[in-house]
C-alpha cells in the first residue's frame, strides 16, 4: 500500500477471520464516535468473504483501510504487520481491538484521555471488580488464573495483562524491535506489554466491560494456551530473571 497522510492521528487495528457478520456494525460504530479515528482491517484470507466486505467498506469510507494476508498467520503476525504499517503512515495513537463486539468502541475516548500521560493504556476487565458479561465460570476462572500466573512470574503489576484492548503511543511501539516479537497467539498480548514495561515506559490501566462474542466462534485453542504458558517463562529469562523493569542505560 502506498504511503498517505492519515486523516486522523488515531488508528484502530482490527484483525479479522470470518467476521463478515460483525464488521459492518463495528465500522459504523467506530465512525460514529465523538473522536475521529481511522480503521485498519487486517483480514487473514477469511473464507466467508470478510476481506471482500472490508474492501467494499473502504471504498465507501476514506477512514477505512485494509491489509490482506494471503493466509491466516495468527493474531501476533497480523498485529506486527499492522504496527509497521501504522508507524510508516505516521499515526500517534494505535489501538488493538477485537472485531466481535466484545470490546466496546465507546471506551475509546477514555483510552485516548489516559494516553495523554502514558506510553501504553491497557483495558482491564478486573479493575474494581469483575467486568465481564456472558462468560461461564470456568472461562472466568481460567482468565483470572492466567492473569495471576503472568503477574507472579513476570512481576508486571497489572490486573489484566492478557487483555487485547489496548492503546499504544507511537513511541512505545518504536521502542520495541517488532521483528523480535515471537508470540503468535494470545501470549502476544503479554509479550508486547512486557517488552514495553521492562524498558521503564509508563503503562496505565482503564476499566472496560468485556462482552463475550455476540456472533461467530471463539478462537481459543489448546495450542494457544500452551504457547502462553511457556512464553511467560521465556520473557522472565529475557529480562535476566528480573521481575522489575530494567531500562537500558544511555
Amino acid at each position: 500500500m502506498a504511503a498517505f497522510a492519515p486523516m486522523n492521528e488515531t488508528l484502530i487495528i482490527v484483525p479479522t477471520y470470518n467476521e463478515r457478520e460483525n464488521l459492518p456494525r463495528l465500522v459504523s460504530r467506530l465512525l460514529s464516535l465523538p473522536v475521529p479515528v481511522d480503521l485498519l482491517i487486517v483480514d487473514g484470507n477469511s473464507p466467508d468473504g470478510t476481506g471482500k466486505m472490508a474492501d467494499e467498506l473502504a471504498v465507501k469510507h476514506p477512514e477505512v483501510h485494509v491489509l490482506h494476508e494471503t493466509e491466516k498467520r495468527g493474531l501476533g503476525r497480523a498485529y506486527i504487520a499492522s504496527f509497521k504499517w501504522a508507524l510508516k503512515e505516521g499515526y500517534e495513537f494505535i489501538f488493538e481491538m477485537d472485531a466481535d463486539s466484545s470490546h466496546n468502541p465507546d471506551d475509546i475516548p477514555q483510552f485516548l484521555e489516559a494516553a495523554k500521560d502514558a506510553d501504553l493504556v491497557l483495558g482491564s476487565r478486573y479493575i474494581n471488580g469483575i467486568r465481564i458479561i456472558n462468560w461461564p465460570l470456568k472461562r472466568l476462572m481460567l482468565s483470572k488464573a492466567a492473569a495471576n500466573y503472568v503477574r507472579i512470574i513476570t512481576g508486571m503489576p497489572f490486573t489484566d495483562p492478557t487483555g487485547g484492548y489496548k492503546c499504544f503511543r507511537r513511541r512505545s511501539l518504536e521502542a520495541v524491535d517488532l521483528d523480535e516479537v515471537r508470540s503468535n497467539g494470545y501470549s502476544f498480548q503479554v509479550e508486547m506489554t512486557h517488552k514495553i514495561w521492562r524498558q521503564g515506559l509508563k503503562i496505565v490501566e482503564v476499566p472496560i466491560i468485556f462482552t463475550e462474542r455476540m456472533q461467530g466462534h471463539s478462537k481459543m485453542s489448546g495450542n494457544i494456551i500452551r504457547e502462553a504458558l511457556i512464553r511467560v517463562w521465556q520473557l522472565l529469562l529475557e529480562n535476566k530473571l528480573s521481575r522489575r523493569p530494567r531500562p537500558k542505560k544511555m
